[in-house]
């Protein structure tokens, strides 16, 4: 994918506000890399980050650090991601700033369907993206015109195919939150040679297939670059929730080239073919089927994943989603 500036009319001084680091916020870093290959000068701010010693001489509120940080940048937009910032710093901010306020939900969809909460937000940014078609839906029937659906996406850089060894390469391999939902799941997939990855399996059943608990996000993508198949199981169940959005983790494994069974979500048909690039799953007999197949015809996997792959690397990277975020900023 060949990095395309900015439109001329688009802002060019972004201030990134979100949380960093190398695992559960190393998207953030991804989103930065994206507006820079786009042509725009990002300077970042993290609430949560200590800042050493000045910034400990100098004291102050995030309201106050805040505002430190727009004057001496001057962004034209400012990109908060999820709720970093309570609702009342934003006010303040935004009525002192010429800089269009843009807000990106980052949280997994089976989190983001408080309408009210997202609500909140529409009213206090220029613009709200959020990752669910049916939540976006919602916003904009209560009257939040400027809410628009964003999907998640992958880093080609970093989301990528590589030989993984040792503890890394497994059959079936999952990443992410243990939760009962995902424990019940997994179970019927423990005799395929089952790898569990990420904080809480330790305290289930499947205690012994849990291979470590934290990641980097160079560790994430060794764990499914070293699986034949990778599952992508959501936290709850589809039935009971209102929300329709994919999780990350859909476009990085299909970035990443290995085959994947992924759960039956409504707006996961609008970014890869079914059966075609992403298996989908209903049930657990459903989902087992599945990995068994993609075990027993490994020839059919890896085409699956090829087809998966591009699509993720023509339509799904983070460059392609930045776009949309500084478009929108251009007509703030």
């Amino acid at each position: 994918m060949t990095d395309t500036p900015a439109r001329n009319d688009a802002p060019t001084r972004v201030l990134l506000v979100a949380q960093f680091d190398d695992a559960l916020h190393a998207h953030s870093a991804l989103r930065r890399r994206a507006l820079e290959r786009l042509g725009c000068q990002v300077d970042t701010f993290d609430p949560t980050a200590k800042g050493g010693m000045l910034a400990r001489f100098r004291g102050g509120s995030v309201a106050d650090r805040l505002r430190d940080t727009i004057a001496r940048t001057t962004p034209e937009l400012v990109l908060v991601t999820g709720e970093v910032l309570d609702v009342g710093t934003v006010d303040a901010l935004r009525r002192d700033s010429y800089a269009s306020w843009a807000n990106l939900l980052t949280g997994d969809p089976d989190g983001s369907g408080n309408t009210t909460a997202a609500g909140d937000l529409a009213a206090a940014y220029d613009s709200l993206f959020v990752p669910d078609s049916a939540l976006a839906s919602r916003l904009r029937t209560l009257g939040h015109a400027r809410c628009t659906y964003l999907p998640f996406a992958c880093d080609p850089s970093v989301h990528r195919p590589m030989r993984s060894r040792d503890q890394f390469r497994a059959n079936v391999v999952f990443v992410g939150g243990a939760t009962p939902y995902r424990e019940t799941m997994l179970a019927g997939l423990v005799e395929f040679g089952l790898a569990v990855w990420g904080p809480g399996w330790r305290r289930t059943a499947l205690r012994d297939y849990c291979r470590g608990e934290t990641l980097s996000m160079e560790e994430y993508v060794k764990a499914y670059a070293g699986a034949t198949v990778a599952v992508n199981i959501q936290r709850g169940g589809t039935a009971a929730s209102r929300d329709v959005g994919c999780n990350q983790r859909l476009f990085e494994i299909a970035a990443i080239g290995v085959p994947q069974v992924a759960g039956d979500r409504g707006d996961l048909v609008r970014h890869f073919e079914p059966f075609a690039e992403v298996l989908v799953y209903e049930d657990p007999a459903g989902l087992r089927k599945l990995v068994k197949d993609v075990i027993h015809a490994p020839a059919a996997g890896e085409q699956l994943a090829a087809a998966a792959r591009h699509r993720a690397l023509t339509e799904h990277t983070h460059m392609h989603r930045m776009r949309v975020v500084l478009d929108m900023a251009r007509h703030s």
